[in-house]
């Protein structure tokens, strides 16, 4: 402000002195010349300037530079107060004023103003001073000027009404803080005041809010909208955690949105903190029946007082009948449909979604064991993958797979389950009991194999007889004990006993087609061959792609038809496997014993030397008796020639040198039986066509 001062002109004498009325126009100058400040455009603050140097009204010598280094506050109020364009004079005290004093307009000048006018003013600049003393920020770590020393007016932005008070102590001038400096002030900022709440509206306590929510959870309940009414049951329970009211609430949500167990747990910590209230044990018993748990629904129905009524308890009651009769059909071993069907009328009786208990369905799973069949056996393992899919570590479903595989006869596979079971629950009984049973089986079976391979018929039959006594209730396991003891019955010549065998095999199997071929070759050795061909062709049925049964069927066919002619060796009483001197040994014999001559008085006599005439012509010839063993029986002349003799002609296609043989070999018993009369050789009927080649046993 002083290069304002300077700038007019004035008379020496007041130049250099401290005159009052110099005082007097300096305040007011200042404050005028502030005003024109306001006025005048800024220039850029870049610009370079003079420095200012003080006035003779300092306490300083005034032909003396200041040694005090200006302060950065100083040096920034010189600079911008030597940017102004009207500012710029020497400042030199003690040179001649008249010389270098520029032309300055007495209309403008602050002090040529009106007396009204500079007062309005200086008022006008006070107050504009007292804002900015109040906006401004502080900074303690800048040190004041010298007291000597005025501090410069600080430039006025805008007029703004002050905020903080007049009273507020004045900020350090001079010095110019930096953004960071400016947000952080002295300090952090003070906290917002806290939220007053209205007292005409009170915060609600934890047991009303709960209330709330609860009547908002029934709201939605009655809706129907259940996802919704546990969410309001569940935020009236985690304020109000020990009411068993809105724990009984929710269960009824869960229950009626198919959650039972999620609803058991709610409904059992009710009466947990309720223990006789009648609504909370009902509630209970009910889901208790809709989980499939019986036994518990009725004891908890007996804890209501006053007591239920017979018809809440109505469902309990027949679903606990069903379940208890399909374990008492399980337990006796009748049949396992009655097993089955009790526990399809105890599920009738779960509650919608509800899943089938664990324990219902391993009872389902044995029941299928108990039937026996392929088809039940493949949906017992359907019930056994089911649970171990919930729980791969569950033994009771291991031990019903591997029953399964032991009973599909893969007792490798049965062995493994088993072994699992136990590892996870090494003091399971079932798993112990049942792998030793199929261990023992399998170590039984292995010795009879090894016995009947190695041609010891009678040790290989009772190593099956133990066998068939390990587990009587495998139908599977010993239909095959079975067969194998009937196969060592057949070496033994004990062919009835054999049949018996695989009717035992067959019964508990009927699919079984190995006992039903060793049947049929049973009932051939023991020469029942129509039974035999009737059994071949019902195995053809069961199984019409195998390619032996048809050729199995022709071999019994026409057995049976050499079953129907004479028997030479019978005739003669001699094996099928005699030589020819004990054929021509027996014949002798016979033929004594039965010569008509020698029975006069015996009709058949006649007859019995003729068959035995006939056997000895036919296995004395090994051509003949090779065909008669093979089925191609000589052709009987009665049939060859029409009528008596040789008169009705020869047969077409006959080999005359057959014919006659055969009529030589006749004429040795005696010209009086020939071939006259169509006596021949019997007169019975030979069958013809047969295959050669055939050797049974």
């Amino acid at each position: 402000m002083k290069g304002l001062f300077n700038s007019k002109k004035i008379p020496k004498k007041h130049a250099a002195g401290d005159s009052a009325e110099s005082q007097h126009s300096h305040n007011h100058s200042h404050s005028a010349n502030l005003h024109h400040e306001k006025l005048q455009p800024q220039i850029s603050r870049s610009e370079p300037s003079s420095p200012v140097k003080p006035t003779s009204g300092s306490s300083r010598s005034p032909t003396k530079k200041s040694t005090r280094p200006a302060s950065p506050a100083q040096r920034e109020q010189t600079k911008s107060r030597s940017s102004r364009s009207y500012a710029r004079h020497s400042t030199e005290q003690g040179s001649s004023s008249s010389s270098r004093r520029s032309k300055i307009d007495t209309n403008t000048h602050p002090l040529n103003l009106p007396p009204e006018e500079l007062k309005r003013l200086s008022a006008q600049y006070s107050m504009g001073s007292r804002s900015s003393l109040d906006k401004m920020d502080l900074d303690k770590d800048t040190p004041a000027p010298p007291p000597s020393s005025p501090p410069p007016a600080q430039q006025q932005a805008s007029f703004t009404v002050p905020v903080n008070s007049v009273n507020s102590p004045p900020p350090t001038n001079g010095v110019k803080k930096g953004p960071s400096e400016e947000e952080e002030g002295d300090g952090p900022a003070p906290p917002p005041p806290a939220h007053r709440s209205n007292p005409s509206s009170p915060v609600p306590t934890d047991a009303e809010a709960a209330e709330a929510h609860k009547a908002d959870g029934n709201k939605f309940f009655k809706q129907r909208d259940f996802s919704r009414a546990i969410a309001e049951y569940t935020s009236a329970i985690q304020l109000m955690p020990d009411e068993p009211t809105y724990l009984s609430n929710r269960a009824a949500a869960y229950m009626s949105d198919g959650q039972y167990e999620s609803a058991l747990e709610d409904c059992s910590r009710a009466v947990d903190l309720d223990p006789h209230n009648a609504k909370f044990l009902l509630r209970l018993a009910r889901i208790y029946t809709s989980l499939g748990r019986p036994d518990e629904a009725m004891t908890t129905f007996g804890r209501i007082d006053p007591p239920a009524s017979a018809k809440d308890m109505a469902a309990a009651k027949e679903m606990q009948l069903h379940v208890r009769a399909a374990q008492d059909a399980l337990d006796r071993g009748t049949s396992g449909s009655m097993v089955l069907h009790a526990l399809e009328q105890a599920e009738k009786l779960l509650g919608p979604g509800a899943g089938k208990p664990r324990k219902w369905q391993l009872m389902r799973g044995n029941a299928y064991l108990k039937m026996g069949g392929a088809n039940s056996f493949g949906e017992a393992q359907n019930v056994a993958m089911a649970l171990l899919r919930q729980n791969s570590q569950d033994p009771e479903a291991l031990v019903l797979r591997g029953r399964a595989l032991y009973a599909q006869g893969e007792n490798d596979k049965a062995i493994q389950h088993f072994r699992k079971a136990l590892s996870c629950d090494p003091d399971f009984k079932e798993g112990v009991k049942w792998l030793r049973i199929v261990q023992k089986l399998d170590r039984m079976k292995e010795e009879g194999n090894t016995d009947y391979k190695a041609g010891r018929w009678q040790a290989a039959f009772d190593k099956y007889s133990a066998a068939l006594e390990v587990d009587p209730s495998n139908r599977g396991i010993n239909s095959k004990l079975f067969q194998n003891r009937a196969l060592c019955r057949l070496k033994l010549k004990q062919f009835a006993e054999a049949i018996n065998d695989c009717d035992k095999a067959i019964s508990l199997d009927p699919s079984y087609t190995k006992a039903r071929k060793t049947k049929a070759n049973a009932l051939g050795q023991a020469e029942r061959w129509e039974e035999a061909v009737r059994e071949w062709k019902s195995i053809h049925e069961l199984d019409p792609e195998d390619r032996t049964i048809p050729k199995e069927i022709r071999r019994a066919e026409l057995e049976l038809k050499k079953s129907q002619r004479k028997d030479y060796y019978k005739i003669l009483g001699v094996s099928k496997d005699a030589d020819d001197v004990a054929i021509k040994k027996a014949y002798r014999k016979l033929a004594i014993v039965h010569h008509p001559d020698k029975n006069p008085n015996d009709e058949e006599a006649a007859e019995r030397f003729k068959d035995i005439g006939e056997a000895y012509e036919t296995l004395s010839d090994p051509q003949k008796r090779a065909r008669y063993d093979s089925g191609e029986d000589l052709i009987d002349p009665s049939e060859m020639f029409g009528g008596g003799g040789m008169g009705g002609g020869m047969a077409g296609g006959i080999d005359p040198e057959i014919l006659f043989s055969m009529m030589n070999g006749g004429a040795s018993f005696g010209g009086s039986q020939g071939f006259g009369g169509g006596g021949g050789y019997g007169g019975r009927a030979r069958p013809q066509g047969f295959p050669s080649g055939f050797h049974f046993g």
